[in-house]
């Protein structure tokens, strides 16, 4: 497998990407961007994938259509209202294309559309249009973190990786940009994801790439259990790299996957740290899974866990609630096998063997806990599979935010 290596420049890393944003006053706060546009110099290959809630966004709606025919040149989000149950919802996404055709030149059906932000509060065209010049103005090859601060809603960081990677000795690469901290629990992709490459890459070859990476990336993390109406995932690869194109699957096909998921695992992580009113990441790394579904399936219900959740939050080492989520999980698994161990830069504790407890140092347990990155190391010893699953605590800042979070 040929080595891949993280660099700096998100969504603009690949060559012939632009990226901007602004602050168009659909937000209140000023100093906050709300407006973000990414364009490529040419016509790239498209990918995406969507929520599988029945109440879906406008905005994906209109994606969809857009790149039915595999192909796509823009993308532009707008942050702070998510344009979902409106009524105009549908004309609103499409003006938004409109917008970036009238300046930029771009057909208007080769706009990705994207909103994030309050469900059911409709969504005035005046505040786009009007950001819409200093928007392409400001559109530039290392604009990236423009882009990325404008897509974010309850984020505290922007959410940014790239890579670069060789197909056949040549140099490749890829970024992407992501928001997400509340009503995070994916079933398909999570929140809004953008990523660019320059490899060429056939649209179909890109979509099935996306399709089963979003499997062990995406669909493995969960903030809150709740799985929003506008979550999307977009790949758009330009083929400015000039490497042969990737037309079936093989080494090269293999070695854009690998950078793929190194660009969306990054994010994942990124994402579940972020957790609205979050202080801790949490990991679970299932090993020994009779299927990789089991292993699937057990991680991502340890991570869901409110009860674990919060146990974390307060560093207390309440092993009983990893069993009870893997009992529960309706994962295929024998519950006498299983060992749990908690894990931090303070070190490692064992806390269950074999389902059952073991005496340990709560003090020791608590300095584990304490720390800002946590991993909860669940054993199956029933095969040799493997899953990750990303998350974070459950905190009473949580409950603040989303207490008032229209106002």
């Amino acid at each position: 497998m040929e080595r891949i290596n993280y660099i700096d420049g998100g969504v603009c890393a690949a060559k012939g990407f632009r990226a901007s944003g602004v602050h168009c006053g659909i937000r209140k706060n000023r100093t906050k961007r709300d407006l973000a546009l990414i364009v490529s110099d040419r016509k790239a290959a498209a990918a995406a994938v969507y929520t599988q809630n029945l109440v879906k966004g406008a905005p994906l709606l209109v994606t969809k259509n857009h790149i039915a025919d595999g192909f796509a040149q823009a993308v532009i989000c707008n942050s702070g209202n998510a344009n979902t149950c409106n009524a105009n919802g549908i004309e609103i996404a499409e003006q938004m294309s409109d917008l970036v055709a009238m300046h930029t030149g771009i057909d208007a059906a080769d706009v990705v559309v994207a909103s994030t932000g309050v469900i059911g509060q409709p969504l005035e065209i005046e505040p786009i249009a009007s950001g819409m010049p200093a928007l392409t103005a400001g559109l530039a090859y290392d604009n990236s973190c423009d882009a990325a601060e404008a897509i974010m809603t309850t984020d505290t960081i922007a959410k940014s990786v790239s890579v670069e990677f060789e197909l056949n000795g040549v140099l490749c690469r890829m970024g992407g940009i992501a928001k997400g901290s509340g009503m995070i629990h994916p079933n398909m992709a999570t929140m809004l994801v953008f990523v660019t490459t320059d490899t060429a890459i056939a649209p179909c070859m890109l979509q099935k790439a996306l399709s089963e990476d979003i499997k062990t990336s995406f669909n493995m993390v969960s903030i809150d259990g709740d799985t929003s109406t506008n979550d999307m995932v977009t790949v758009l690869a330009n083929g400015m790299a000039g490497n042969d194109e990737i037309t079936s699957e093989g080494q090269a096909f293999d070695v854009f996957c690998a950078a793929l998921h190194a660009v969306t695992a990054k994010l994942c992580r990124l994402i579940a740290g972020d957790g609205e009113g979050a202080t801790k990441l949490l990991t679970c790394k299932v090993t020994g899974g009779k299927t990789p579904e089991a292993a699937k399936i057990s991680a991502k219900s340890v991570i869901c866990s409110s009860l674990l959740k919060a146990a974390m939050f307060g560093a207390d080492a309440n092993w009983g609630r990893v069993l009870c989520a893997l009992g529960y999980s309706g994962a295929d698994l024998d519950v006498n096998k299983v060992d749990v161990s908690f894990a931090s830069a303070k070190g490692e504790i064992p806390v269950c063997r074999n389902g059952a407890g073991i005496e340990f140092s709560e003090e020791k347990a608590k300095e584990i806990l304490l720390e800002k990155e946590i991993d909860i190391l669940v054993g199956l010893n029933d095969g040799e599979f493997c899953a990750e699953a990303w998350g974070c605590d459950l905190t009473y800042d949580y409950v603040k935010i989303n207490g008032d979070y229209r106002t």
